[in-house]
């Protein structure tokens, strides 16, 4: 009797939680449809009149949309549960994108990029820690700024919080000081590629490797152009299957130099945090190369695709706060923006080099 009573709690309580969701699931899609439509009606009027207008895509649209409504008129509590599925949807988006590549494609690219990744990895750690260090900032939040402007933004600092045991207010710190930066890569990096005339190849691989995170990173690619994004995905995925390894370094450094257990079953520990959608993204590859889908099918997997980036990237921009950002604090943010300056100049400098002698 108690089980089955506990199994109706259970249930009510689970349809609560999706009951939860819908408001600012239903934002993010009046968002992303605006943007849709805003880009759509721009190029059937300059169509129809013969005009030449710039052709802003629908993801720079969502995400100024989404920053209007967040800092211009506020997003009342009952939206947000909503809003941060954004990275849901990011995910089952970037998975979906497997239909779109062959596998041979996502070797061949990760052939080259995983050199630059390991580059960038190293560079970006050692960087943040250096900046860290002369800006007197505690060791954890030096590291978790140093992961996450590494891998993977904002996801790195979560997972790295836990195992490094870091404050809240030094992931809340890390992480403000992320977002904030992501926000000005978002709008800064297409300028600078199409100023540099650079190729859908080349910009996507710099987007991918010089953006935080992942949402921001797959936004710039898209702005640049459709290919782009498809090549920004491929290396931000690249950046965030590095996660697992580089987060149990730090807790074993962390761990070692507190006197603290270490972490015992180092492969669990791993697969733990390893993202699971970059499998999910290979698999779905995997399966286009072997023409186990059809025409249409891959058709309505890549639609598909395209409406779960359309969430995201409106959620992006709904959950831009800008004066929460700069209430973080200068000192992460000082580091934070020197360091992403650097990367951001790196990253350019080691894909221009590499298409100089490779013709990426």
């Amino acid at each position: 009797m108690s089980t089955a009573v506990t199994a109706r709690v259970e249930s009510t309580s689970f349809a609560g939680k999706l009951v939860q969701l819908v408001p600012g699931i239903v934002l993010l899609t009046l968002v992303g449809f605006a943007g849709k439509f805003v880009e759509q009606s721009i190029s059937k009027y300059s169509k129809s009149h013969h005009l030449t207008l710039p052709n802003i895509e629908y993801v720079l649209w969502a995400i100024l949309f989404g920053c209007f409504i967040s800092n211009v008129i506020g997003v009342a509590k009952v939206f947000k549960p909503g809003i941060d599925t954004y990275e849901f949807w990011l995910k089952i988006g970037i998975v979906l994108l497997g239909s779109r590549f062959i596998l041979g494609d996502v070797l061949k690219l990760g052939s080259v990029s995983l050199i630059l990744v390991l580059i960038e990895l190293a560079l970006s750690i050692a960087l943040m820690t250096f900046l860290g260090r002369v800006f007197n900032l505690k060791p954890k939040l030096t590291a978790l700024l140093a992961i996450g402007s590494s891998i993977c933004g904002v996801s790195a600092i979560i997972a790295a919080k836990g195992a490094i045991d870091a404050d809240d207010e030094d992931a809340s710190f890390a992480i403000g000081a992320i977002l904030a930066l992501g926000a000005i890569a978002l709008f800064t990096f297409a300028p600078i590629g199409h100023a540099l005339h650079m190729n859908d190849q080349t910009f996507g691989l710099w987007a991918g490797m010089g953006v935080d995170n992942t949402a921001e990173a797959v936004a710039a690619g898209n702005m640049f152009s459709d290919a782009a994004g498809k090549t920004a995905v491929l290396a931000k995925t690249t950046r965030n299957a590095m996660i697992g390894f580089v987060v149990l370094a730090y807790a074993l450094y962390f761990a070692a130099r507190e006197g603290r257990k270490a972490v015992g079953n180092k492969a669990a520990f791993l697969w733990q945090k390893f993202p699971k959608f970059v499998l999910g993204f290979l698999i779905i590859s995997l399966l286009a190369t072997m023409k186990v889908f059809s025409g249409d099918q891959l058709t309505a997997l890549a639609n598909l695709s395209r409406w779960a980036f359309l969430l995201t990237f409106a959620g992006v921009g709904l959950r831009m706060n800008f004066r929460e950002m700069m209430r973080q604090g200068v000192g992460p943010l000082i580091v934070g923006a020197l360091g992403e300056v650097a990367i951001a100049l790196i990253t350019l400098g080691l894909v221009l080099g590499a298409n100089a002698m490779v013709k990426l």
